[in-house]
């Protein structure tokens, strides 16, 4: 059980937060000495970061494998971020991103694997095909003990009966080819089987990868130096005095209580995803009246950022793209609700196409979760409804799934029946079953299998960059993102507009300072996460470009927090 705040009790920093972020913050104070707090709105801890793949895009990091270039990754990110471009932050960020991998590698529970993912704009300045982007290892959760049923489990929708997949094609891959593979087959049936075990024995699968994997490392480290993290205990108000910000009040349990911290407070709740008020006048596509479905924890209501704003802290709505924007469909969950389910593998795959209402593709299907989104955005202008359709004839969807639909031998009837998944004899069928242009289908569908049969897609250049072609399907030749869609029934389902978590947040210094509206910092008050705004001026130029900053700025925020920076 954790242990009770008491009113009055005093640390030297808290943390309001319990993500990447915050406790990446927590973690390095506390290793240099400081006594910290961690406290947490929700009954769970790990925030998005335990949603999330568990990337962090960190240039020139030991684990790179090839020789990564300072001056090449610092033109790659002012190309990205524009005229939001902050020279200060992004030397700072290159210079420490190295120095905080190892730090936690060595110092912590904390330990990542290399990745192959190539940037995801890689023929941009600066871009490179592989290696900025690493991975938490998994992990095994019983090292948490009693306070592993308070970890966040992860996105439901992104699992296999509770079991989480290793972020590589190699294990998905198994998966797919469970029935035309014993290999594959033996595989599958181990994992299947151990996880069984797991849930018999505690309630829940216990080896974890990916976000879950990192937001298990950072608490466990945390609880290994005695930082407590203290659940469904949100913070109120934040105390003010002559010197600044000394501290908050918090609804803990047992009732209100005051906490001190004697060198300062740290927001880290997660951004604003789910405040109501605030993405309603960010999102374009609710401003005229469409639909919004994030997979973000219900709790990042923008608490952080009012406490900030409360405090005296700027907040603006500055970037084009407020949010990663991620495409989602909505998945039947009972009782009329339905769970989100990111598009994050489909996409990518040959067979497979996203067409609006009027049966037009209206991009590369191939490129990042967020480049897609904006693309959508700006393709349903004028419309009410911001959504398209991704199609996949019977060969794509038995191989790759579609969405939540899985692929073969699970049958499309089960995503049928609750009307997830629509479907058509021909592609004037499956368009009437869905409200697209059935004229306008068959156009898109001809055109795009005349030159897919070749490989090609000379409208939007799908397979042509390295990111493109990473999740792809290297078998399918000469194009891995490119094939036609020639064989009924023809399958769809309907994708709308969500994110990963919110771009734009609080002004502050390169260490965390919350900055007023003169451009003062606020003593005693620091931002980090994405209650902090973001590095990237509301690009996302590669994987893990929201873990990364999150974690390299916690660390130099719990430096200067304890002096060290």
């Amino acid at each position: 059980m954790q242990e009770m705040l008491r009113d009055g009790q005093e640390c030297d920093v808290l943390v309001i937060g319990s993500g990447a972020g915050g406790l990446a913050t927590a973690v390095t104070a506390a290793k240099h000495g400081l006594d910290v707090v961690v406290i947490e709105k929700e009954p769970v801890f790990g925030g998005t970061t335990a949603f999330s793949g568990g990337v962090l895009w960190v240039p020139g990091n030991r684990h790179c494998g090839v020789p990564d270039s300072r001056d090449e990754a610092r033109r790659y990110m002012r190309e990205e971020t524009g005229n939001f471009y902050d020279a200060a932050a992004v030397e700072a960020y290159l210079e420490t991103g190295p120095e905080m991998l190892d730090f936690f590698e060595r110092e912590t529970e904390v330990a990542f694997v290399p990745t192959l993912y190539p940037d995801y704009h890689p023929t941009v300045p600066g871009g490179v095909e592989t290696g900025r982007s690493v991975l938490a290892a998994p992990y095994d959760t019983t090292g948490l003990g009693k306070d592993m049923a308070r970890l966040r489990p992860p996105l439901k929708t992104i699992t296999f009966m509770g079991m989480m997949f290793n972020s590589s094609n190699a294990d998905i891959k198994h998966f797919f080819n469970a029935t035309k593979s014993v290999t594959s087959f033996a595989y599958v049936a181990r994992r299947l089987a151990a996880h069984f075990v797991e849930v018999l024995r505690y309630g829940r699968g216990t080896k974890v990868t990916s976000g879950n994997a990192l937001a298990a490392r950072l608490a466990k480290s945390c609880f290994d130096l005695g930082i407590p993290i203290h659940t469904s205990a949100p913070a109120d108000e934040l105390l003010s005095g002559p010197g600044g910000v000394t501290g908050a009040v918090v609804a803990a349990p047992s009732g209100k209580v005051t906490i001190r911290a004697r060198k300062g407070v740290v927001l880290a709740a997660g951004g604003f995803a789910r405040d109501l008020e605030k993405i309603r006048k960010a999102y374009p596509h609710l401003r005229r009246g469409g639909t919004h479905v994030t997979p973000v924890p219900e709790g990042n209501t923008g608490d952080g950022i009012d406490l900030g704003v409360a405090a005296g802290g700027k907040f603006d709505l500055r970037f084009a793209n407020t949010s990663a924007w991620m495409p989602v469909s909505e998945v039947p969950s009972g009782k009329g609700r339905t769970i989100a389910f990111p598009h994050l593998l489909d996409r990518y795959k040959p067979g497979i196409i996203a067409v609006l209402k009027d049966g037009r593709r209206f991009t590369n299907e191939s490129e990042s979760y967020h480049d897609v989104g904006a693309a959508l955005i700006r393709a349903c202008e004028g419309e009410a409804e911001t959504a398209c359709w991704l199609v996949a004839d019977r060969r794509a969807l038995a191989k790759y799934g579609l969405g939540f639909a899985k692929p073969s031998p699970v049958p499309p009837q089960l995503f049928k029946r609750t009307g997830y998944l629509k479907s058509g004899k021909t592609l004037a069928e499956l368009a009437a079953a869905c409200g697209i242009d059935p004229a306008g289908l068959e156009a898109t569908v001809a055109g795009y299998n005349a030159t897919a049969r070749q490989g090609e897609d000379p409208e939007f250049g799908r397979g042509s960059t390295a990111f493109n072609r990473y999740l792809a399907d290297p078998e399918n030749t000469p194009n891995p993102c490119v094939a036609p869609l020639e064989a009924g029934p023809f399958y769809a389902v309907k994708v709308v507009m969500g994110d990963l978590g919110t771009f734009d947040g609080l002004e502050t210094t390169v260490e965390g300072q919350v900055l007023d509206r003169q451009g003062a910092a606020i003593p005693g008050l620091y931002a980090v996460g994405n209650d902090r705004a973001s590095i990237m001026g509301g690009n996302y130029p590669g994987a893990g470009i929201t873990l990364g900053p999150a974690m390299t700025f916690g660390y130099i925020t719990g430096r200067h927090l304890a002096g060290a920076a």
